[in-house]
């Protein structure tokens, strides 16, 4: 694994307590150009979070995905139903059991990440009981969350969430659709336009002449972790590098954000 300088974006937010829109939108645009990139390689990364977020040294940081243990390829495997990722973070399809949409369940994640840099505090936690496993999964399944009077947020941004936190991933924004969202539009970098123009030819020529061999090395070798990254996920549950649908996943005990 490439060495990120900058450390996990967790650990800035942290240090922030939170990030003003502007900068929130700055990292939420690199986070769903390097989605959209995998989903464009039928790779869906299913345990986005801050964690999984490094930044390279750079003054303006790059913002780089990492840990892919828990990722399927939509080519070579069926739709997951395996129950995995971080609660904080878990989309309510996740929950239910049944064979859901890998990528569209990723969008949801995204939210998550995006809530927590602007408001430096997990959206679906009961503010009251944050470590309330059970809490926090019926928060998640009625889709009950709110921005706190005290967080500056334009009417974009809040329409953008609400179109990401659906609870139904067939109505749930895409992707492609939260791309032309005039919120995700401002100030989009223009190295970001490019990189998409190029991500878009590769991964259209790749998928036509990678064979089942090339892809099952490349999402081998990210789920391998680098040197001196962590070898678990969270707070000591070990990252799974094999996909077994039969059982939950669920690491309950990752790093904790305090609420500001």
């Amino acid at each position: 694994m490439e060495y990120a300088a900058g450390g996990e974006l967790f650990e800035r937010i942290c240090s922030a307590g939170r990030f003003s829109e502007d900068e929130a939108r700055f990292f939420f645009q690199q986070l769903l150009s390097g989605v959209s990139y995998c989903h464009s390689m039928q790779i869906c990364h299913r345990d986005l979070k801050l964690e999984n977020t490094l930044l390279d040294g750079s003054p303006t940081p790059r913002l780089k995905i990492c840990d892919f243990g828990y990722s399927k390829s939509a080519l070579l495997h069926s739709q997951p139903k395996s129950t995995v990722g971080t609660p904080a973070y878990i989309a309510p399809e996740v929950l239910s059991r049944k064979e859901y949409d890998g990528k569209i369940a990723d969008v949801w994640s995204c939210g998550v990440t995006l809530y927590v840099m602007l408001v430096g505090a997990y959206p679906f936690e009961d503010p009251e009981d944050p470590r309330n496993f059970r809490k926090t999964i019926g928060r998640i399944m009625s889709v009950q969350y709110s921005i706190p009077d005290y967080v500056r947020v334009s009417a974009e941004c809040k329409h953008l969430l609400s179109r990401i936190f659906v609870a139904n991933p067939a109505k749930r924004i895409t992707i492609p659709e939260i791309k032309q969202h005039p919120w995700f539009l401002k100030n989009l970098p223009k190295e970001l336009v490019e990189v998409e123009k190029t991500n878009q030819a590769k991964s259209e020529t790749d998928q036509n002449t990678q064979s089942v061999e090339e892809i099952m090395r490349i999402i081998q070798e990210a789920k391998t972790p680098g040197e001196g990254s962590k070898a678990t996920t969270g707070l000591g549950a070990t990252a799974s590098t094999s996909d077994p649908d039969d059982e939950s996943e669920i690491d309950v005990s990752g790093d904790y954000l305090e609420s500001v």
